[in-house]
């Protein structure tokens, strides 16, 4: 089969398409997808540069859709055949994967496949931060910045459902133009004023009750400095670098929070699982959220999805199509 792998941590050109064998038969309680659609996120350029570690040679991918093609014993949740979506662990830049069958999320029939791919993982990103890291209420005042991106545009669009005001950053006016069509209610251009100073200028109250950054080290100091007392920083993303080591008495002025949180630490069990999947997939059905697929790219072009990314010349989600020959 098919599949992207690197040898050594570096820029989007030490990805290679390869040939490998496909995935042996499941064991029981596994599944096998042949995967039409993989997403494209911004973790996977973290292990692919060696800012989170990758035991090389390693693959890449941690969302896809696709179509069932074997289950092991003991599967009964799901059928050859169905269509399904699934966070995968770094292994769904390929034509198939073996997974665990529990964790699949079988999709109606009316759901494309390149929806579910697109919003799996940023859509569960998004719904767990604004419900666990930080639980956003009506009233609220909240920073996002990114606001473009593809969980910016979803965090904007969940927090404003929610009953929150949302102000946004973005680097340029048709990002801004984006933020707002998603539904933010002020859109600062961080490239041409003080983030921080913007905010107290919007905010009545001195500051934002959260701050969702995704960005990282570009943007870490502005975010703190733009709470107001007793409100709580998530950092979750690491876009522009990773954010320095952080002296705790900097929070103690405001009595500020600091979270980093990680996805996977909000579904440990499988109850955690579906009842943020159904609720993603729900917010998707009744079109409070709308997923912006920005391109699809082929697998063989998977370097070139990389560099859109991290040169920021994407709004919204990218995918890899999987090709459908052997």
């Amino acid at each position: 089969m098919q599949a992207i792998t690197f040898d050594r941590v570096g820029g989007p050109e030490v990805m290679r398409l390869v040939e490998r064998p496909k995935p042996t038969p499941p064991g029981p309680g596994e599944a096998i997808v042949r995967n039409h659609y993989a997403g494209v996120n911004y973790i996977d350029t973290y292990y692919r540069s060696g800012l989170y570690p990758a035991q090389l040679p390693a693959t890449l991918g941690n969302e896809a859709s696709g179509i069932v093609s074997d289950i092991g014993p003991g599967v009964t949740e799901i059928q050859v055949g169905d269509h399904v979506a699934y966070l995968a662990t770094q292994d769904s830049y390929s034509q198939y994967t073996k997974t665990s069958a529990n964790r699949l999320v079988k999709l109606d029939p009316h759901m494309p496949l390149e929806t579910a791919a697109a919003v799996l993982l940023q859509g569960l990103t998004a719904h767990t931060l604004v419900t666990r890291a930080y639980a956003v209420q009506p009233g609220d005042w909240v920073l996002v910045h990114a606001g473009a991106g593809g969980t910016g545009r979803l965090l904007i669009q969940i927090c404003r459902y929610l009953g929150a005001t949302v102000i946004t950053t973005v680097s340029s006016e048709e990002k801004a133009r984006i933020a707002r069509t998603a539904g933010a209610h002020h859109v600062i251009l961080y490239t041409e004023e003080s983030v921080s100073d913007a905010v107290r200028k919007i905010v009545p109250e001195g500051g934002v009750h959260a701050v969702f950054d995704g960005v990282g080290k570009a943007t870490f100091e502005g975010s703190l400095q733009s709470l107001r007392p007793e409100g709580s920083m998530v950092s979750f993303g690491n876009s522009s670098g990773a954010v320095p080591p952080v002296h705790l008495f900097e929070l103690t002025s405001k009595n500020l929070k600091l979270l980093r949180p990680r996805l996977y630490g909000y579904l440990l069990t499988d109850e955690d699982h579906r009842r943020h999947v159904e609720e993603v997939f729900r917010l998707v059905e009744e079109k409070v959220i709308d997923v912006h697929i920005f391109n699809i790219y082929e697998l063989a072009d998977a370097a070139k999805a990389h560099a859109d990314l991290e040169g920021r010349r994407t709004v919204g989600k990218l995918l890899l199509r999987i090709p459908q020959s052997d």
